[in-house]
């Protein structure tokens, strides 16, 4: 799904369907019902694939592009500088960019990274209800090795069931940021020898507040999944991340990105 924040920090959702762009948030209370056709087109090539990998890729896709390798889920093992880059030029416009390190309220205190450009995007990608960028680093590699150290203090992934079970306590996250940085302050002072001066910059940043368009909170969850049964129907109760929450379960769409689905609501 798209999503974009408004000016009173309340997420908008549009899910696309073909060349269609379907307004989420008018659905929420609604009855309403997912149909996967069988079919899966890779989001790259658009061949026809029987399954899906890294999230919408055939396998001939997943295994030669750079999006699609390891490094992306561990910015700290990038190889760039061993010249074995999937795609050196996507790596260069994509990896050897501006990165934030940043501090979330998920369902709890997470750190994480992201382009300089996927601000709030992310955020809301992983259901946060608060954000804060604490650090920007010259590369994703820089990022990753910053996050490494930062995770050994706190969690770097989000308990999904706990996220989609309500809205975590607000943090004081600018305090977080000042408790934490000093533990790395050595690492940091490391990396800025061996990358450059500039490559990490100290931010001074305000929190951003998350709302989500929720009318109920599942006390448990189950999830739908198009795999076992290509029919998801419900009454819409809210979305929070990329998780649409109905009154039957709970579908993560981002899972099953690149599946031709229909839509109808009463």
């Amino acid at each position: 799904m798209r999503s974009s924040l408004d000016s009173n920090g309340q997420v908008n959702y549009q899910l696309p369907l073909s060349e269609h762009l379907v307004e989420m948030n008018p659905l929420i209370g609604h009855q309403v019902t997912l149909t996967h056709t069988g079919n899966i087109y890779c989001c790259n090539c658009n061949k026809k694939t029987k399954k899906s990998f890294s999230q919408g890729h055939c396998f001939v896709c997943m295994k030669k592009l750079a999006s699609c390798d390891m490094c992306i889920m561990k910015p700290e093992t990038c190889h760039f500088a061993e010249g074995t880059c999937r795609e050196p030029q996507w790596g260069e416009a994509n990896c050897f960019v501006p990165h934030y390190v940043y501090l979330s309220n998920t369902s709890g205190l997470k750190v994480g990274i992201t382009r300089h450009t996927q601000l709030p995007t992310r955020w809301i990608d992983q259901g946060a209800t608060q954000g804060l960028p604490i650090l920007k680093v010259s590369t994703r590699q820089l990022s990753g090795l910053i996050e490494v150290e930062l995770a050994k203090m706190i969690n770097d992934k989000t308990n999904w069931r706990t996220m989609l079970k309500g809205n975590a306590a607000p943090l004081d996250l600018v305090e977080q940021a000042k408790e934490l940085l000093p533990h790395i302050e050595k690492r940091i002072h490391e990396l800025s020898m061996e990358h450059g001066e500039y490559a990490i910059e100290k931010l001074d940043e305000a929190i951003l507040a998350i709302e989500y368009p929720v009318s109920e909170f599942p006390t448990k969850i189950a999830s739908h999944n198009f795999d076992k049964n290509p029919i998801v129907t419900g009454k819409l109760m809210g979305i929070k991340g990329q998780y649409l929450i109905f009154d039957t379960g709970v579908i993560n769409l981002r899972k099953f990105t690149a599946y031709e689905i229909s839509l109808s609501a009463d």
